[in-house]
């Protein structure tokens, strides 16, 4: 296979790269070079190009000005000229896109046989030019946007004409893509959606690896610091950012003014991308350079904050170890599309405080340490920063947390899920599944415990479905997004689904191309007296916990809690007159969701849809949410593994055997005539 990434803004080149030393020379820079190398690496790859622009910028580097540049075996990059030659900023490239998209269709005409097989466009604009290039030459595109512009829309504030065209672009590039790339949960889940609704069906969340290659000494940072800091022996606080706005800086150097016991116990030290000096740089970046530097004097704290002007990729390893002894690293951004920094400093074992807006908000529950904060308070700064350093038994905790950071992400475990996807958009198209195809059976499984749990009995099962799928229509019934539950099958190499009932049993999805599209008349039939935000306010005032906001639906409000909560919400939504079923599982989990919904329901509106009748459909599962299904199916099926909140159930089949093995047994054990017994035995 060969793979284009195109990435037109900042300045890309082979590593190292001086991160900073633009505005737009950020995160999305490592992320292209971070991909397209592991990419390079698989056997299955032929080359990977990546397409940038070029720019004569002598002061930033010659070679931004060379046609093309080699990064490694099979990756390249190609460079394209446009019609101004000089280095331009991201919000100034969309006049350019007209040159050029015409410079890669040349490039793509002139490559004949040896054109990329699958585009893998960075941002809004390279999306503009990747759909170009499929409609000339049909090459299937897969959209990264890195950050949405919807993310930076003020309430009751009018939006720029800069930033309504840049929404139009990436709402073009999320419904027109062939598939989605994202790095995170709130990104697919909430954002996406926001702008695409039906977008979110060809969206994949791979988490991405991180490009600090060298170990570092934190004796070296205390030698590089030693001029700022009056004492290099405590502990630092560490920052990396490029200086705009959005990243929030000076509201950590008041938060760490405020609180005279950070002081006492950390330096406080904060890289903000390069500078030869002051009111050098753009009119924001000097903006928030002098604000930085008003903040350290207004508060007097010179000898207790280090703002380097310069730094190395070595430099950052060896700050990320002086981080891992006692510190911590805060990222405090508004808003944190997803945050490479921040698995950085994690895989190099320091704990970390972050913006609940974006990214973070999954990675710190998923490594277990950590302390999410509000951007906008500074306070809630302050009490994140002095709960990690303070907390117990802090070491271990960051040592699990790193151990988990280095296995969750990588860029070959990146590279090799990527590649499933590539494959799956360059495919020969094969015919769609319709409701008038005519299985025997529609087998619905949950996925978390009942189809994976054991590796070998999930190999087992999807090879039996690959022999047995013409007779079965393989659906999973599932708590989990659509995303989600994608994500979840590929990571234990389970079979695709000709359907996904979603969230509870709020949502199908059905198998269209590579992706998975809305079933719109299920969404039309859940609608009906379901009102989210009337179950939201009969809630307000209560002691009731929220799930996070990527786990809130449009028909689906999720709390934490017990089955013994019940009740009481039940109580009270009856009391605010907001119809709706509770459904608990896992004693901890709590959905409400419309009354005309439910995995029964939406598994017996897709047994209709195939003409089947009930008789033909089998369900298995292991959960409280599950029960809906498994009490209204007379083939259900129960694993060994089952919780202890199913135990009531009766006219089920209980395997002996746990999670897809006992799948595989309950539908042998109905697929199996039973002998029928004679009265009085």
């Amino acid at each position: 296979m060969r793979i284009m990434h195109i990435s037109l803004g900042g300045c890309l080149s082979a590593p190292p790269v001086k991160y900073g030393m633009t505005e737009d020379t950020g995160g999305h820079i490592a992320y292209v070079l971070g991909s397209a190398m592991a990419q390079a690496k698989l056997p299955e790859v032929d080359e990977v190009t990546i397409v940038t622009r070029l720019f004569d910028a002598p002061e930033l580097g010659a070679v931004f000005a060379q046609a093309e540049e080699d990064i490694a075996p099979k990756c390249r990059v190609v460079r394209l000229a446009s019609d101004r030659a000089e280095y331009l900023e991201k919000g100034n490239l969309v006049g350019e896109l007209p040159s050029l998209q015409s410079a890669l269709l040349e490039t793509l005409e002139a490559m004949g046989e040896a054109r990329p097989d699958v585009i893998h466009a960075h941002f809004a604009d390279a999306a503009e030019l990747a759909l170009a290039a499929r409609e000339r030459f049909g090459i299937p595109v897969i959209y990264t946007a890195h950050s949405l512009g919807a993310e930076k829309l003020v309430p009751r504030e009018v939006p720029s004409a800069e930033l309504k065209a840049r929404i139009a672009r990436e709402t073009r590039a999320l419904a027109e893509a062939d598939a989605i790339i994202a790095s995170s949960r709130d990104e697919v889940e909430r954002q996406i959606p926001k702008l695409v609704s039906n977008a979110e069906g060809r969206a994949h969340r791979i988490g991405p690896g991180v490009c600090v290659q060298e170990a570092g000494d934190a004796a070296r940072a205390r030698q590089m610091l030693g001029g700022f800091l009056r004492d290099v022996n405590k502990p630092i606080i560490l920052a990396i950012a490029r200086p705009i706005r959005k990243k929030n800086l000076r509201r950590l150097v008041d938060a760490y003014a405020s609180d005279p016991t950070l002081q006492e116990r950390a330096n406080l030290v904060i890289i903000a991308g390069l500078r030869d000096g002051l009111g050098q740089g753009c009119s924001e970046r000097d903006a928030v350079i002098a604000d930085l530097f008003d903040g350290v004097d207004r508060h007097d704290l010179w000898g207790k904050v280090a703002l380097p002007r310069q730094h190395s990729a070595q430099d950052i390893s060896d700050l990320y170890a002086l981080a891992a002894e006692g510190g911590v690293f805060c990222n405090p951004a508004f808003h944190e599309p997803f945050g490479l920094t921040l698995i950085e400093a994690a895989q190099a074992g320091v704990p970390l405080v972050a913006t609940q807006s974006g990214g973070p908000s999954d990675i710190i529950p998923e490594l277990g340490f950590g302390a999410l904060i509000d951007p906008y308070d500074t306070a809630s700064v302050t009490r994140g920063l002095r709960q990690v350093l303070i907390a117990p038994k802090r070491e271990l905790a960051a040592r699990q947390a790193q151990n988990i950071a280095r296995r969750t992400y990588d860029w070959t475990a990146w590279a090799m899920r990527t590649q499933r996807v590539m494959e799956a958009v360059t495919k020969v198209p094969e015919i769609v599944v319709t409701g008038d195809v005519r299985y025997d059976h529609l087998l619905a499984c949950d996925i978390d415990n009942t189809l994976t749990g054991c590796r070998n009995s999930a190999r087992a099962f999807a090879q039996w479905l690959g022999r047995e799928g013409g007779i079965y229509a393989f659906t999973v019934a599932t708590g989990r997004s659509v995303a989600e539950a994608q994500r979840v099958l590929t990571e234990w190499d389970l079979p695709t689904p000709d359907t996904i009932v979603s969230s509870t049993g709020t949502e199908i999805w059905r198998r269209e191309g590579s992706g998975f599209t809305l079933c719109e008349n299920y969404a039309a039939l859940v609608t009906q007296d379901w009102d989210a935000q009337a179950v939201r306010a009969a809630l307000h005032g209560t002691d009731v916990r929220f799930q996070p906001v990527y786990d809130q639906r449009r028909w689906k409000v999720s709390l934490f809690g017990a089955t013994s909560d019940v009740s009481a919400i039940e109580a009270r939504l009856h009391q605010a007159g907001a119809s709706a079923r509770i459904i608990p599982s896992h004693e901890k989990f709590i959905d409400i969701i419309p009354v005309q919904a439910g995995k029964a329901a939406a598994i017996r509106f897709e047994a209709a849809r195939r003409s089947m009748s009930d008789d033909r459909v089998i369900v298995a599962g292991d959960s409280g949410n599950d029960l809906d299904m498994l009490s209204r199916f007379e083939n259900a099926v129960l694993p060994a593994n089952a919780l202890a909140e199913l135990d009531g159930l009766a006219s089920v089949y209980r395997s002996p055997l746990k999670h897809a093995a006992g799948v595989l047994d309950g539908v042998q054990y109905y697929r199996t005539p039973q002998p029928m017994l004679m009265a009085g035995e």
